[in-house]
């Protein structure tokens, strides 16, 4: 059965580490004959969330902005991935941000399967634990979501074990 398959990619710089191997994974992904968009995150225009509350009772947020369309993709989708690089041992703030804005419809998103991919300059993967336990606590909020897989692009380039590791893993969706 083909999936839909969202690619979150946090990557400031299009291209880099996270946002290439955000691309294999998608490109394995659709070689498999699953349908997959991808949205990067720094292209979008979004405002932080204010706390409010006001989407608690409505499931509606006062912002109007980019997130209304994502969310919908969200909630739509079968497979969701996260793309970050690792800024002082966490997401970056872009992800962090977008990750806030979820909460007027994170309850709608169950169900899902989610992918992460996280790069790093640092030279193992010991310098994306704290990443990784950040994005598991957005999941575990998500009701019946499962974490599926990890591709950790580490060393500052995206080397091609991880870049064949990122295809293989968007392959393998089953």
């Amino acid at each position: 059965m083909n999936k839909k398959i969202l690619a979150l990619s946090a990557s400031p710089r299009k291209n880099g580490n996270s946002d290439t191997l955000c691309d294999q994974f998608i490109r394995g992904a659709e070689e498999a004959g699953h349908i997959t968009h991808k949205i990067r995150i720094q292209e979008k225009s979004f405002n932080a969330c204010l706390g409010c509350g006001v989407c608690t009772n409505s499931g509606i947020c006062v912002h109007k902005d980019d997130m209304v369309e994502i969310l919908e993709k969200m909630v739509q989708t079968d497979v969701i991935v996260f793309a970050t690089p690792v800024y002082f041992y966490s997401m970056n703030g872009q992800l962090k941000q977008f990750i806030d804005r979820t909460y007027s419809r994170f309850r709608e998103m169950k169900d899902k399967d989610f992918y992460f991919i996280i790069t790093c300059g640092a030279p193992d993967r010991s310098f994306t634990e704290t990443t990784l336990v950040g994005l598991r606590g957005f999941v575990r909020c998500v009701p019946g979501a499962k974490e599926k897989g990890i591709i950790y692009g580490v060393g500052g380039v995206a080397s091609q074990a991880a870049i064949q590791e990122a295809f293989e893993m968007g392959k393998s969706i089953a």
